[in-house]
């Protein structure tokens, strides 16, 4: 039977428990909420058997009505296992100890010995639902980056045929036992063994951020001890994101799991095969083999694999793309003054390099040794796993000294090194700590070791300067750091450098690192400024410069650390022509397990922080993470912590009064700790922030608040389907409202995808109207003539005439813009004139504008000047400045097509004064740009320049992109007009690929033909034919400037062809229509062109007409 307390012998006796207890019962609130509704779908109840909802506390009744609609679907287990993870992550992520003390809790058959948190709730969850069979154990779901490892036995079916028995199994336990220790002594977890194959994990629990390597290292480890038994192996390994049921669970779930399983089926006897997320993550590490794509069952698409054959220790090169140095020229010069003093003098001088991951020190150091001259440089790395690793970067130094590699037999090792060191002592001592002479019998001191290794760097430096070069010293032992500081403060007459590359945690360890020494420097390497990060990116970038979006979200992303610049730079490169957003969404792997590991070192409480902070963004406040880590209990101190670790800085102003306010240092940093979370927590963490957003800051921050819903509603779709039909409800009201918002304010692409999405989740004629209207204010035709045409059906169906001549107006323009149909335009407008309310002005005003327009492509002046003084009165009468700005605009251009500039000009100055009057972002930019064609006609090219790019960064931060494509058109005449070529080609073609997508076909013909003249000009006839054509094609039968114009520069073309006879036809037919309009200022250039060509041909007479029709033209506009 249900009921809503725990029962009172469900209490564990022991002290620790007790302690504990407290802290559960404050959470057993939502536990009580979560399971009631599990309760009824398990048992099919209408209704539970327990004290009414009403009774219960707020909390319990928020997170009963949550569950209660998933519940209501009838998916008992699937249901109550997601919800009970989505539980425990809101309620606690608990510290249980160490692997082993776990274990003996979780097996032990008594309470009494199962101490803590987690048995007490889990214990209360079995007697409260009287032992309900869904719920087996308290689960938790996070995503990792991890890399599996498959080894299996080769030819094990001759390993036991015949065999006994016994000696069989004995044979393959010694296999089994090899590849364990393998596994474990490199950081590795084995998950289980399946016949006679074996699956290892690294990166499970805890991340690394060298567990590709770590795999590798492990591989190949097993190659050589399991054929010391006399048998093969044969490994894949692949990397990537899986899942696991538990923070410290080893079962994973993903495709790495798979691939992983079908390269070792792939992989020959004693080999190793890589997949293509391993081989990123552990490039420049490896000596591979490229063997080229495999076919892999169950994958559609050939996976590319390399052999990996050998570990390229003491590299401080990386691989990947050569990336220069930038923005280090002062490190370097200190790097290098600091070299020439301990040369000059022959001390040892110690030089710590600190630095955040990725920062740049290893390609410091990197550049710095390459520069010498006459230096012996050994390099080794400190490794945080694996056996006998206490020295292991002075054995790497030793071996490379003595030219020792890693397949020489153990008697070739001795005698190099023994040949390398004039004391055979030293060379014993030596191999002691490097490993080569394992046979030594007894134990030498550190004392010993490091007076072995001070007489051998002072001989390796006698003769010429010596550089070691210790990386990541901050995993390094303390004996290894002593060791360090031992050679930096004892080895006397030797001109030697020690460099030591370092995170700060070093100084967790050895706050006194270095101090108090003479010869001691100690430099931090900070982030790139952004003109040192945009030289970096252009280095690397190796197709050419990046477009502005992309090089903007890279710089975002990437914040001046150069080795997140050079993976991302690597990825933009690998998606091959995929949209930037997919680009943008992705993090690179190498960076993801460089960050992943910070993360997971950290203790758990500072984790839960994090990773709940993630959920908000990248900014954040202290009392939403109190509402969604309510188990922390130290909250402040925990803050404090991650802000002196540098996960967080905090931020100047808080947008919430009252809140304090934090910032992920790194946006990858939040990113990454974002994706540890499952996606059923993130769903109910971001429903929880969007509700204490709502409480907390009202309506002030509602477009933050409906991106969390709507992130909530997509999330939990994904897992179940569908989202809840109340949380669809309120995403949708939410991002309605946000959209309306941002149309107001004419944020145009911001307005569309959030009308879209409420449109998605809960479909209104309403909605529909208001997303359709963001895309005809961006120039979307194509999605304007889908969506209008079904509100207008659906409108005139409920006998909406609100929405119905707005539809009306908005397809009367597509008809006009897209299809250069003017009769068809003509009659939509006037049937949203008609459909219209009188007091509705904006429609009727948007299509009094159609009018004009179709007036104006027919060259019907004086129908144009009626329709614009139409659109003046309505304006004027409606109290829009906006409005009327615009239709000062139209009636402004009759003036000027007519060369009546006197009149004209003062409608243009009015529109600017009313554009700026207003407000709004559009209309200033409807306002410059026309003023700018004004300066054009006027022929001042520099005032019509400062104008249109004030439009054009109008349109940019509207995001109208008809607008802007016309306003890049006409910046190309500009250039023109002024003689740079280059510059009008390029814009030219900005204008097209801003155009073309839009299918605005009366400015997007003009484009095409503006670029067919500059190319013509630049003698590229065949492209200019190939543009010129393609405008003439484009262009509409009812817009009588453009079909001029284009005939007009397709002449051109076949006059620089030779092709006379055709040009002259086509220049004909150009006057001919022009002759058929009231336009005045568009036929000059044709008239003149047509009288050149005949007088070319020896035609003056015929030449001389035209001639006098153009002075008449000529004097006439003078007159005006």
């Amino acid at each position: 039977m249900l009921t809503a307390t725990p029962a009172s012998n469900g209490a564990p006796a022991d002290s620790a428990a007790k302690a504990d207890r407290g802290a559960a019962e404050r959470c057993a609130c939502c536990a009580r909420a979560a399971w009631y509704a599990v309760g009824r779908a398990a048992r099919g109840e209408g209704r539970c058997r327990s004290r009414p909802f009403a009774a219960l506390n707020p909390t319990s009744r928020r997170h009963l009505r949550r569950t209660s609609l998933l519940s209501n679907k009838g998916l008992a287990v699937c249901v109550s296992f997601r919800q009970f993870s989505v539980f425990l992550v809101e309620t606690h992520q608990f510290s249980t100890g160490s692997r082993a003390a776990r274990h003996e809790r979780e097996s032990s058959p008594t309470p009494q010995v199962r101490t803590g948190r987690v048995f007490w709730l889990e214990t209360w969850i079995f007697r409260t639902f009287d032992g309900c069979a869904v719920v087996h154990r308290l689960r938790l779901v996070e995503r990792k980056l991890a890399t599996v490892l498959f080894v299996d036995l080769v030819d094990s079916t001759a390993l036991v045929a015949g065999a006994d028995p016994e000696v069989a199994r004995r044979r393959v336990t010694q296999f089994f036992d090899r590849v364990s220790h393998c596994v474990t002594t490199h950081g590795g977890i084995v998950e289980k063994f399946a016949g006679d194959a074996v699956l290892a994990a690294f990166g499970i629990p805890q991340a690394h951020e060298d567990d590709a390597e770590r795999a590798v290292r492990a591989a190949l480890a097993m190659l050589d001890s399991v054929a010391e038994l006399g048998l093969e192996a044969r490994v894949g390994v692949e990397s990537g994101e899986v899942v696991v049921d538990e923070a410290d669970s080893t079962f994973a779930t993903g495709e790495a799991v798979t691939l992983a399983a079908r390269l070792q089926q792939a992989a020959g006897a004693g080999e190793v095969l890589i997949g293509p997320h391993a081989y990123r993550l552990t490039s420049g590490r490896l000596q591979t083999e490229d063997v080229g794509p495999l076919d892999v069952k169950g994958f559609g698409d050939r996976i590319w694999t390399w052999r990996a054959e050998a570990v390229l220790d003491g590299a401080l090169k990386r691989g990947g793309v050569a990336a220069p140095l930038v923005g280090r020229e002062a490190e370097l010069e200190l790097l290098q003054n600091t070299y020439e003093r301990a040369v000059r003098n022959r001390r040892a001088h110690l030089f710590t390099l600190y630095g955040d991951p990725g920062v740049g020190k290893s390609r410091l150091a990197q550049e710095f040794v390459e520069g010498l001259e006459g230096a012996t440089v050994l390099v080794g790395r400190a490794l945080p796993y694996g056996e006998s690793v206490t020295y292991w970067p002075l054995a790497e130094m030793v071996k490379s000294a003595a030219g020792i590699t890693d397949d020489d037999p153990l008697e070739v090792a001795v005698e190099k090194l023994r040949e390398s060191c004039e004391n055979e002592a030293i060379a014993d001592l030596l191999g002691l700590a490097s490993g080569v002479l394992e046979a030594v019998k007894g134990e030498r001191s550190q004392q010993e070791i490091a007076w072995a290794a001070r007489e051998w760097v002072e001989r390796m430096a006698e003769n010429q300067p010596l550089v070691l070069a210790f990386e990541d010293i901050h995993w390094a032992e303390d004996a290894l750091l002593d060791l360090i500081e031992h050679l930096a403060e004892w080895v006397r007459d030797a001109p030697l450098l020690i460099i030591g590359l370092a995170r700060a945690e070093l100084l967790d360890v050895r706050p006194g690192w270095g101090g108090g020494r003479l010869r001691a420097t100690a430099i931090e390497l900070e982030p790139l400024g952004r003109e040192e990060s945009e030289q970096l990116v252009e280095a690397l970038a190796a197709d050419g410069p990046l477009d502005a979006d992309a090089l903007e979200a890279l710089l975002e992303k990437t914040e001046g650390n150069p080795l997140f610049v050079e993976e991302t730079v690597r990825m933009l490169a690998e998606c091959e022509g995929r949209p930037l957003s997919e680009f943008a969404e992705r993090i690179p792997d190498t960076l993801q397990a460089l960050i992943a590991a910070r993360i997971d070192r950290l203790p758990p409480e500072e984790k839960t922080v994090l990773q709940r902070a993630s959920v908000i963004g990248r900014t954040f406040w202290g009392g939403a993470i109190k509402e969604l880590a309510t188990e922390v209990e130290e909250l402040d101190s925990v803050l404090d912590t991650l802000l002196l670790r540098e996960f967080l800085v905090p931020e100047v102003r808080s947008s919430i009064s009252g809140e304090t306010a934090y910032r992920f240092k790194h946006v990858l940093i939040r990113e990454v700790a974002y994706s540890g979370l499952s996606k059923s927590a993130r769903a109910d963490l971001h429903e929880r922030f969007a509700h204490w957003l709502r409480e907390r800051a009202g309506e002030e921050l509602l477009e933050i608040r409906a991106y969390h819903l709507d992130q909530a509603a997509a999330l939990i779709a994904e897992l179940d389907g569908g989202p809840p039909p109340e949380l669809a409800h309120e995403a949708a009201e939410a991002l309605e409202t946000a959209g309306r918002r941002s149309l107001a304010r004419e944020a145009h692409r911001s307005a569309r995808k959030q009308l879209l999405r409420a449109l998605e989740l809960e479909p209104t004629l309403e909605r529909r109207y208001q997303a359709a209207r963001a895309a005809w204010r961006l120039g979307d035709l194509p999605a304007v003539s889908k969506e209008m045409e079904r509100v207008r059906a659906e409108a005139a169906e409920e006998g909406d005439r609100w929405c119905e001549a707005r539809a009306l107006a908005a397809l009367s323009e597509v008809a006009l813009n897209r299809d250069a149909d003017v009769d068809e335009a003509s009659r939509l407008a006037a049937l949203a004139v008609d459909v219209a309310d009188a007091n509705d002005y904006e429609p009727r005003f948007d299509a009094l504008h159609v009018l004009n327009t179709g007036a104006w492509w027919r060259g019907r002046l004086t129908d144009s000047e009626r329709y614009a003084r139409d659109q003046l009165a309505l304006a004027q009468e409606a109290g829009r400045g906006d409005l009327e700005s615009r239709a000062a605009i139209d009636l402004a251009g009759v003036y000027n097509a007519r060369k009546d500039y006197e009149l004209a000009a003062p409608l243009y100055a009015r529109a600017l004064e009313l554009a700026e009057q207003s407000g709004s972002i559009v209309a200033r930019g409807h306002a410059l740009a026309s003023s700018g064609d004004f300066a054009i006609y006027r022929e001042d090219y520099d005032e019509a320049q400062r104008q249109l790019e004030e439009a054009r960064a109008l349109y940019e931060e509207a995001g109208v992109a008809s607008a802007l494509g016309r306003v890049l058109y006409r910046l190309a005449v500009v250039a023109w007009h002024q003689g740079d070529l280059d510059r009008a080609e390029r814009l030219s073609r900005d204008s097209i690929r801003t155009l073309a997508p839009l299918e605005d076909r009366g400015t997007l013909c003009e484009a095409q033909r503006r670029l067919a003249e500059v190319l013509l000009e630049k003698g590229k006839v065949d492209e200019a034919e190939r543009y010129a054509e393609a405008a003439l094609d484009t262009v509409g039968p009812q817009d009588m400037t453009s079909r001029a114009s284009t005939r007009s520069t397709l002449a051109r073309v076949r006059s620089a062809q030779g092709r006379f006879d055709e040009a002259e036809k086509l220049l004909r037919e150009a006057v001919g229509i022009i002759d058929e309009t009231e336009y005045c200022a568009f036929g000059s250039e044709t008239l003149q062109a047509l009288a050149q060509l005949l007088r070319d041909r020896g035609r003056e007479d015929e030449a001389e007409v035209f001639e006098r029709r153009l002075e008449g033209i000529r004097v006439a506009s003078s007159a005006a």
